[in-house]
C-alpha cells in the first residue's frame, strides 16, 4: 500500500464564484431583453428603435421557447393573430390560460410570447392562448383592451365558463389581465378563476417608492423607458384611471391571485401596492417577492425561474 497517496482535492466553487458564473452565463439572454426595453426619448418613439425592438422580441421567442413536448398552433382570430400551446401528453382541457404578453404596449409578437407561454403550459398541463394585441404607438390605448377582451369573448364561444379560464400576463400584460378583469367587471360578467401576474405593471402614474428607490439595481428597466412608452401609449389620457392604473380600481371581487416580482425592479412596488389593495378588499392573494432577481426573470433559463414557474403549478393545484 502506498504511504505517499498523492490527494486530489477539487475546491467546490463559492457562492461568489457560481454567481458570477451565473452572471456570465446569462450575459447574452441579459443583453436580449434590455434591448428590448429600451427607447430613445420619452418625446417620441423612433420607428428604427421599435421595428428593431420587435424583431429581437421574435427572434427571442423563437430561440430560447422550452417547446420540446408541445404544439405551435396559430390561426387568426377574426384577423388577429393568436395561437393555442397545445402539450402533447396529460394535459387538463377542462381549463385553459389566456397569456397576455409584455413589452410596455410597444412591443411584443407572438413569438415572443412562446417562452412564457410554453412555460405556463409545461408546469400547468393547460392548453394557453396567446393573442398578439395592436401595439402603441400606431394603435394607442384603448386597442390592447378591446383585443382581449376579443379574445377573452373568443374562449366563451369556445364553450370554456369564465371560471375555468386563468389569466396571466407580465409586465404590460399583467397591467392588462388587471384591466380586462375590471372590463368584466363593469360588464356585470363573470370574471376569471385564477390570475397569474408577473412583475405586473400596474400603477402608470409610478407613484411607487421603487421607482427611485430600485433605479440603480434594476438590469433591465429604467424611469425613462417607462415613460416613453406611457406616453405612447396613454396619448395624454388620464393615467389615473383604472383602466391604465388598475392598482387605482376597485379590486373587489377579483378573483385569487398570485403575483411574483423580483426584489431588484423598479415594479417592485407596483406589485406590493396591488398585494396590500387585494387584501384590504378581501381578494386572496399571494405575493412572491424573489431575492436579487430583475422583471420577468421567469423568461430566462435558471434554475430560479424554474422554481417560480413551478411555484406557479403549485398555486392553481391548490385552487383548482
Amino acid at each position: 500500500m502506498d504511504s505517499n497517496p498523492i490527494r486530489m482535492k477539487l475546491k467546490r466553487p463559492s457562492p461568489q464564484q457560481r454567481q458570477q458564473a451565473e452572471k456570465r452565463r446569462l450575459a447574452p439572454f441579459m443583453r436580449a431583453l434590455k434591448a428590448v426595453h429600451s427607447a430613445a426619448t420619452p418625446e417620441t418613439m423612433n420607428w428604427d428603435d421599435l421595428e428593431r425592438q420587435r424583431k429581437g422580441q421574435e427572434l427571442l421567442g423563437r430561440l430560447v421557447a422550452p417547446m420540446a413536448g408541445m404544439s405551435w398552433e396559430p390561426f387568426s382570430l377574426d384577423g388577429m393573430n393568436a395561437a393555442w400551446v397545445r402539450p402533447h401528453r396529460g394535459h387538463d382541457r377542462r381549463r385553459c390560460i389566456l397569456y397576455c404578453h409584455g413589452g410596455g404596449y410597444t412591443s411584443g409578437t407572438l413569438g415572443y410570447s412562446r417562452i412564457l407561454a410554453s412555460k405556463l403550459a409545461h408546469v400547468t398541463g393547460y392548453e394557453v392562448l396567446c393573442f398578439e394585441y395592436r401595439l402603441a404607438p400606431e394603435h394607442p390605448y384603448p386597442a390592447a383592451t378591446q383585443d382581449a377582451l376579443r379574445a377573452w369573448d373568443h374562449l366563451m364561444y369556445q364553450g370554456y365558463g369564465a371560471r375555468d379560464v386563468v389569466v396571466a400576463g407580465d409586465s404590460a400584460g399583467g397591467n392588462l389581465a388587471l384591466v380586462l378583469c375590471h372590463l368584466l367587471k363593469q360588464s356585470a360578467r363573470r370574471l376569471p378563476g385564477a390570475l397569474i401576474l408577473l412583475s405586473p405593471w400596474t400603477d402608470m402614474t409610478a407613484g411607487g417608492k421603487s421607482y427611485q428607490e430600485q433605479a440603480d439595481m434594476d438590469p433591465i428597466l429604467t424611469m425613462n423607458y417607462i415613460t416613453a412608452v406611457r406616453e405612447a401609449y396613454a396619448r395624454g389620457a388620464d393615467c389615473s384611471s383604472p383602466l391604465l392604473s388598475p392598482l387605482l380600481g376597485d379590486l373587489s371581487g377579483f378573483p385569487p391571485t398570485l403575483i411574483q416580482v423580483g426584489s431588484n425592479e423598479i415594479l417592485l412596488s407596483d406589485s406590493v401596492r396591488l398585494r396590500d389593495r387585494m387584501i384590504q378588499a378581501a381578494v386572496p392573494c399571494r405575493l412572491e417577492v424573489w431575492s436579487d432577481m430583475w422583471h420577468v426573470f421567469q423568461m430566462f433559463p435558471t434554475k430560479r425561474a424554474v422554481e417560480a414557474m413551478e411555484s406557479i403549478g403549485r398555486f392553481l393545484l391548490q385552487l383548482f
